[in-house]
């Protein structure tokens, strides 16, 4: 029997997500994976996968997101609650753009950036197969420039975070 690798990598922005056509002239864009460590994470259905991904932080990226607030608010940027509030449908703050059986496109618009997050689930038959969070952001002003240096480092430590710990609870 093959051994899964919780460990997350960094790796290639994906050429085949819905959003590689933003990846050119992007102010940020990454993606990192995790192996899939079972049969029932390969065969989630893909918001609830997500829901695994992003709906659990830990406490330290929780206190981060109430400092971000208190900070941007007073640059008109939408605080986490702002966002959770808009209409649509939304894993906490991200809106849900789109849903197919082995992507969820999720993301939000604002007037300093626009941002997009891809979720895409490789089975891999034979193997364990992976999943992949890809993030695109454009910025379209100072505000959003400026705001993206900032959260850059946050940004990658929380993704691959969330990843580790989604594999490690199994995605259960």
């Amino acid at each position: 029997m093959q051994e899964m690798n919780i460990a997350v990598r960094a790796v290639a922005l994906p050429p085949g997500a819905s959003i590689a056509p933003l990846y050119p002239g992007s102010n940020l864009a990454d993606a990192y994976a995790v192996d899939l460590p079972t049969a029932q994470a390969r065969q989630m259905d893909m918001e609830s996968l997500a829901r695994q991904l992003l709906g659990s932080q830990p406490g330290w990226a929780q206190s981060l997101m109430v400092l971000r607030d208190a900070i941007v608010a007073r640059f008109g940027i939408r605080t986490a609650k702002q966002m959770e509030a808009r209409p649509g449908k939304r894993i906490g703050i991200f809106r849900i753009f789109a849903v197919s059986d082995d992507e969820i496109i999720l993301g939000e618009d604002d007037s300093h950036l626009d941002f997009r997050l891809a979720v895409l689930r490789n089975r891999d038959t034979g193997r364990h197969g992976h999943v992949t969070v890809a993030s695109v952001v454009h910025c379209h002003n100072w505000v959003g420039r400026a705001y993206i240096l900032l959260i850059r480092p946050f940004h990658k430590l929380i993704v691959q975070r969330s990843l580790a710990r989604a594999a490690k609870g199994r995605f259960a």
